[in-house]
């Protein structure tokens, strides 16, 4: 399985993996964010989890000037339509889709894979989730929100309509605006799917109880897989 540079791979358990989470990251961050939640998570030792941290590439990020940073896409400005770029999400879902596929060729189910998202990465989560061919145990969502929601009925597969998604959002978050999160669940259980939603006191973060909640929710969707 090829990944991207400096991306990070752990395993939770012990001996071959026979499920895993893929897990992006947010705007201008690294794959070394979220590795250190993995022990936080509270998971029990029944399976062998393999996380995959990818490492998004370095772009230039109108907002931020034309800097260039790590980005999953552009982001031209602080509204829902300058924040969908086309070419750079659909670089982005190849990419992931390239990871499940590897997965899948090592012995994983789709269905034992999560897909996992913080911020931009959780826009891809979304965007890549509800269009693969692929049926997941699972999407989770972190202040996040929905891109492209009006080409979601014409373009979304189907597959993951029973999927379960647990989608998150700080109630204070002046990044993505909790509106936007609530806005994407209300789209998505237009389309079908099964949404469970919840917000806590916080900002464009995460917190520990959000934390232990993910963790019972990891627990919950690979049960019995």
């Amino acid at each position: 399985m090829n990944l991207p540079p400096n991306s990070i791979e752990l395993v939770h358990g012990t001996g071959e993996a026979t499920h895993a989470v893929i897990w992006l990251h947010g705007l201008g961050a690294t794959a070394n964010d979220f590795p250190p939640i993995v022990p936080e998570l509270g998971l029990s030792d029944t399976r062998t989890i393999k996380f995959i941290f990818p490492q998004a590439p370095s772009r230039p990020i109108t907002i931020n000037g034309g800097m260039n940073m790590p980005g999953w896409y552009d982001i031209k400005g602080m509204n829902i339509e300058d924040k969908q770029d086309a070419e750079g999400m659909a670089q982005s879902q190849v990419l992931l889709e390239s990871i499940v596929s590897g997965l899948i060729d090592s012995g994983i189910k789709s269905t034992n894979i999560v897909l996992a998202g913080f911020s931009q990465g959780g826009a891809v989560t979304y965007f890549t989730g509800i269009r693969s061919q692929h049926k997941f145990a699972g999407l989770l969502a972190l202040s996040t929100y929905l891109p492209f929601d009006s080409d979601s009925q014409a373009q979304h597969s189907g597959a993951n309509v029973k999927t379960p998604i647990f989608a998150s959002h700080g109630t204070f978050d002046a990044v993505v605006p909790i509106g936007l999160g609530e806005m994407s669940v209300g789209v998505l259980k237009e389309l079908g799917y099964h949404v469970d939603w919840k917000t806590y006191p916080m900002e464009h973060q995460v917190a520990m109880e959000q934390i232990q909640d993910i963790g019972k929710w990891i627990e919950s969707v690979f049960r019995d897989k």
